[in-house]
């Protein structure tokens, strides 16, 4: 169902993907995974690979898993699906089977990093940096808009090693 692709051969608007259509960050295992629903981060360049960051407040449970795994997935999925992220991005995993709730399918890239079957696109990551973000060197603008809790982001950049496409 999904095909391998070269990570230079995507041809997606990344834009329109990560803040518009949104996506799900998941780690663990095929047993055990939590994901949550993201509408920032990118994909680039750095250290001479394929890249992509995204960010996770310190209360989200998908954190944990990120933090503990070496691998994580992106996957983005078609507008039938815009219910199902919206509640992967509203309830914890904590309190809630997501991935039941929602009818996603797990199945695992190569590395054994979780991603669902029903997603159009999946990007596999190996996590390559991890570090929180330090208010000292935000503006105050963005703090006093996205960070009224003080509860500041980590910033995840992880090497494309899998893309899988439908």
């Amino acid at each position: 169902m999904f095909k391998r692709i070269d990570p230079k051969q995507l041809q997606e608007n990344v834009f329109s993907l990560i803040g518009d259509k949104w996506m799900l960050i998941t780690a663990g295992t095929k047993e055990q995974c939590n994901t949550m629903t993201a509408s920032w981060g990118g994909v680039g360049v750095i250290w001479g690979a394929p890249a992509a960051t995204c960010y996770i407040r310190p209360q989200r449970y998908t954190k944990e898993f990120i933090d503990r795994e070496e691998y994580f997935t992106l996957t983005f999925f078609g507008e039938e699906w815009r219910k199902a992220l919206s509640l992967c991005g509203s309830k914890s995993g904590r309190d809630v089977d997501k991935i039941k709730e929602c009818g996603f399918t797990v199945q695992t890239a190569e590395c054994g990093a979780p991603y669902f079957e029903q997603a159009e696109l999946v990007l596999v990551c190996r996590k390559r940096f991890a570090q929180p973000m330090d208010p000292a060197n935000m503006p105050e603008d963005v703090k006093e808009k996205w960070y009224p809790q003080k509860d500041y982001h980590t910033m995840y950049i992880g090497e494309i090693v899998e893309v899988l496409t439908k």
